[in-house]
């Protein structure tokens, strides 16, 4: 083998970079054990819902954020490059977000003294009970105004709403208020959607909720920083730059009032001079360097009145969007000392004096991105558009000498000094940037501008909607899965091809964690399928490269030629399918969203680094152990396996006819099922309702989720509600959400379905005396127990999400079509391909249509049986070409050769690598089946079924619909021979 220096120094790097990236989690798991101890000393309880606890914890862990706690690097970094796992095995946020319709409302006055009555107007709707998020808030604004003036006060000069012209009716201009409401709440989706994904969150969930007006849900699955991106999404990419006031212009003003302010209080004598940090730097729009504790205080005495009344009118203090780090001193004022040797320090702000009115605002600004200068650190450069750059460039000409400060939604980011006239419209920022804030202002500027204000409705933590139990049952199941994996290929190819494939299988798993680690990518269960899948093809490539060593010994060839040409011989076919699924994987993951991302990213991965050490590694591994004549009696074979599909003559083309009545029976039950029956539609794709109910003990979400699914089904009289139940904070909360009578919009349905949750959930509710919650008490919105939210939410999946996935899919297929029309010169080896992936895609829906209801598991179409139908078409594609390119070989080989005999040889020469490859694949599925836990049991049936339908396809419709293409091809090729006459060879005729 040729370069095995190269490929065992690549492997060994491999080795100590995956290792060091995957050994974060490690220390990051180790830390938190350590934070959970401390916070549960401190509380003298474990539960995470106590205030003292949560504190704690959070003190723990502020207490070490900055410490280097491992290889130089500090506890928030470790926490970054850990392994984080996705909302469904770990968690992450659940936030509710609210576009203020009052805000938007606003912007559509005609003038300063139609704002007042349209305040006016909305206050009144407040105090007489209105919600901002009502759905016909709107509706009760309108209800405040005079017939037919509505027209005047929402409309500018040369600016209507959609086609509202003069003279419109207050019903026709609401009804335009509530179109551009709409659409502003449309906009904001797309800007919340844009966010997330520069934010580097994988498989989100974004849904509007359609009974609250403007209010979006975000689900977050592995987010570290709660804080961090709840602020960045807030963040309606305010971006204003001001003129400012030098220290010294104000440090008079602010000293007189600072002591009329102190004479006036008379109780506490404020001085806000002091509070502030005393006199500051001369030059600096800086006029306060304040201690965290004190910032409420120096906020309330510059916002009193006396403060209007003092400092000048257009005058205005604004924090800085970050603390500055201070030395702590002892009592003697020297600097303290930690453990390290490095000096503890202490947070504080700076507080910025504005002049005057925004002087540009940033729409003007059309791009931003974050770069690194070794002289200035990390900055973000800024383009604007021409209107920006004239202005910008007066502005700048009329501050030479002085700062101006950057401003982003009422934070300063910076406040340089200008040097000169900027020109052209192209500025950079600068303000001591991590990296990281850096890339969040540059994304945020990216992702656009929301003209309304956004606020955070709630603000919760996820528990894993697997839940613990299913975790660990998943692990375990795929634990054994392993072992059993590794004793069947000791057992079908001897101790010593056995091991060296199962290290390779180890390396290929250790290699794919080690990857996503330094990618920072979040684990989703989606994510999983696709390294299952990545495994199975690293074992059908072991499978392939062994059958054939096993047909170069039996030629009578030695045990190290045999292994040469074995992986020689497999190459093209293990090349061939890898490369077609990693194409799959990258349209997947360019056009994809959601789980079809997660499956393509960690598809990609485990299939590169399967190749890696199926095709390289093993054989390394081979030849290093054959060396010098060892092992010459090593026959890839055993006892159990040596017969095993030996000699098989199975007329697969024969049965062509047989195959197609069973096909076309089955294609003809599934659609009368999907037209009868439907599809059972879980939430994600149907909409449905949230309840968060939090009771006084731990709850098994589980048995809850079976309960009231029953009971939901039984009352409604229909199969297809569905229930889905996960942890919230701890497991004394959880969010029960179901599609029942999601379109009823009738009275008293909300009522209809409190009292069938209380009836299911009386077990919960019933404390250890025996006593049961009433159910008023259950169905009060209630901080402490019961129902404490009701959400109605939308589709998760929207309209444009589902058209990236129909794309994403019908490209893939289309590459895969061209890719092996490329490969294997023949269109009918595309078509049959193509045929058997769209069959075995087909058959699923249908089986799925056709048993749900039926069979004792949730048989819902969610995002996970999305991710599940994508690994089997996946797997699927990789049968097939393997099937093909050996009967490519045999036409090469046997070019005069029938055909139809070189089909059917092909197929039984393939047999032994398809059923062991299928098998061990089941393998692994079965296992994670039956110890898996309930909740993901739906989603490796699928898998399951797919794999035996997926290899009968290959078998009885790729390869039989290849060859009737084939032979049509060859039946018009030989027409047209025979038309041209006895071929000529010289001056002669041969008939």
């Amino acid at each position: 083998m040729q370069n095995k220096g190269f490929i065992s120094t690549i492997a060994v790097l491999l080795v100590l970079i995956c290792g060091f990236y995957i050994s974060f989690s490690f220390v990051t798991s180790h830390y938190e054990k350590l934070a959970d101890e401390y916070a549960a000393k401190a509380a003298g309880t474990t539960d995470v819902t106590n205030d003292v606890y949560k504190q704690s914890l959070k003190q723990y862990n502020d207490s070490i954020d900055k410490e280097k706690v491992y290889l130089g690097y500090t506890y928030n970094q470790v926490r970054q490059m850990e392994i984080g796992l996705g909302l469904d095995l770990k968690g992450g946020m659940n936030v509710v977000l609210e576009i203020s319709v009052p805000d938007i409302l606003r912007q559509y006055a005609a003038g300063e003294s139609q704002l007042k009555e349209i305040n006016s107007a909305i206050d009144k709707a407040k105090a007489a009970g209105a919600k901002t998020s009502d759905k016909d808030f709107v509706n009760k604004v309108a209800s405040y105004f005079q017939p037919g003036t509505m027209v005047s006060l929402f409309t500018r000069e040369g600016e209507y709403m959609g086609k509202i012209k003069s003279g419109a009716s207050n019903g026709e201009v609401t009804a335009a208020l509530n179109d551009q409401i709409d659409s502003q709440v449309d906009a904001a989706f797309n800007i919340f959607r844009t966010r997330i994904d520069q934010f580097g969150v994988v498989a989100p969930n974004i849904q509007k909720l359609q009974d609250k007006k403007g209010q979006i849900l975000l689900e977050l699955p592995g987010v570290k920083e709660p804080e961090r991106v709840t602020d960045l999404l807030k963040s309606s990419a305010n971006l204003e730059f001001f003129e400012v006031y030098k220290y010294e212009e104000i440090a008079a003003d602010l000293n007189n009032f600072a002591m009329t302010y102190a004479a006036q209080d008379t109780v506490n004598h404020l001085n806000l001079i002091q509070l502030l940090g005393g006199a500051q730097r001369n030059g600096s729009p800086v006029i306060g360097f304040v201690a965290p504790a004190n910032r409420a205080l120096v906020d309330s005495i510059l916002n009193s009145p006396l403060a209007k009344q003092k400092l000048p009118s257009d005058f205005s203090a604004v924090w800085e969007v970050k603390a500055v780090d201070v030395p702590v001193a002892d009592a003697q004022g020297n600097p303290v000392m930690k453990g390290n040797g490095e000096y503890k320090t202490t947070p504080y702000w700076q507080l910025v004096a504005l002049k005057g009115e925004a002087a540009l605002e940033g729409d003007a600004v059309t791009s931003a991105s974050s770069e690194f200068d070794n002289m200035r650190g990390n900055t973000v450069n800024m383009r604007m558009n021409d209107r920006g750059a004239r202005e910008w460039a007066t502005i700048t000409r009329n501050n030479i000498g002085r700062p101006i400060a950057i401003v982003l939604d009422e934070r300063v980011y910076s406040y340089p000094n200008v040097n000169n006239e900027i020109t052209g419209g192209s500025s950079e920022i600068t303000g001591n940037f991590t990296p990281e804030e850096a890339n969040d202002l540059a994304n945020v500027l990216k992702s656009g501008k929301m003209s309304a204000k956004v606020d955070v409705v709630s603000n919760n933590v996820i528990g894993p909607s697997l839940g613990a139990e299913a975790i660990q049952q998943g692990f375990i199941s795929f634990i054994v899965a392993l072992v059993l994996l590794m004793i069947f290929m000791i057992a079908i190819y001897g101790v010593i091809p056995g091991l060296v494939a199962n290290v390779g299988l180890m390396l290929n798993l250790y290699f794919t964690l080690g990857i996503l680690a330094s990618l920072q990518a979040v684990l989703t269960l989606s994510g999983i399928a696709g390294i299952v899948l990545a495994l199975g093809m690293a074992v059908d490539a072991n499978v392939l490269i062994f059958e054939r060593t096993k047909e170069e010994l039996k030629a009578g060839k030695k045990l190290r030629q045999a292994i040469s040409e074995g992986y020689s011989n497999a190459f093209s076919a293990i090349f061939d399918s890898n490369l077609t699924s990693i194409i799959t994987g990258v349209i997947l993951l360019l056009f994809g969203s959601g789980p079809i991302k997660g499956f393509a990213t960690t598809l990609i991965i485990g299939l590169v680094c399967s190749f890696f050490t199926a095709v390289f590694l093993t054989r390394i591994a081979f030849e290093l152990i054959t060396a010098n004549g060892r092992c010459a009696n090593m026959t890839f074979d055993t006892g159990l396996s040596r017969n095993l599909f030996a000699g098989t003559k199975f007329n697969f083309l024969g049965s062509t006819k047989k195959a197609a009545f069973v096909w076309g029976f089955l294609i003809l039950i599934s659609v009368i099922s999907l037209v009868v029956r439907g599809m059972n539609q879980g939430i994600d794709f149907s909409g449905g309702r949230n309840y968060v109910v939090q009771f006084d003990k731990d709850v098994n979400p589980t048995d809850i989720q079976t309960r009231l699914l029953g009971q939901l089904q039984e009352a409604a009289d229909d199969k297809t509600v569905s229930v889905g139940v996960i942890t919230i904070d701890d497991n004394t909360k959880v969010r029960i959400s179901t599609n029942y009578k999601i379109s009823d919009e009738t009275e008293g349905v909300e009522n209809e379905i409190t009292e069938l949750l209380y009836k299911g959930l009386i077990p919960e509710l019933t404390d250890a005396q025996g006593k049961v919650m009433d159910q008023n008490s259950f169905s009060v919105s209630d901080e402490s127990r019961g129902i404490i939210s009701i959400q109605k939410v939308g589709p998760s999946v929207a309209d444009d999400m589902k058209r990236d996935a129909y794309w994403a899919v019908s490209i893939a297929v289309l590459c895969m079509f061209l890719y092996i029309l490329l490969r294997f010169r023949n269109i009918a080896f595309s078509v049959g391909a193509v045929c058997a992936v769209a069959l075995t895609a087909f058959l699923i829906v249908g089986f799925y249509s056709l048993c749900w209801g039926f069979l004792p598991f949730s048989m819902e179409i969610d995002q996970a049986f999305i991710a599940a139908v994508l690994t089997i078409i996946g797997y699927q594609i990789n049968d097939t070409v393997v099937v093909f390119d050996r009967i490519r070989e045999m036409m090469k080989v046997y070019p005069k050769e029938d055909r139809y005999v070189t089909f059917n040889k092909s197929l039984n020469q393939t047999l032994t690598r398809t059923i062991m490859t299928s098998f061990s694949t089941l393998l692994v599925l079965l296992c994670i089946f039956f110890l898996g836990g309930d909740t993901i049991r739906s989603f490796t049936f699928a898998m399951i079924y797919g794999v035996v339908v997926g290899t009968f396809c290959s078998l009885f419709c790729a390869a039989p619909v290849a060859y009737s293409i084939l032979k049509k091809s060859l039946a018009k090729q030989n027409q047209k021979e025979a038309a041209a006459g006895p071929a000529l060879q010289g001056n002669r005729r041969f008939n």
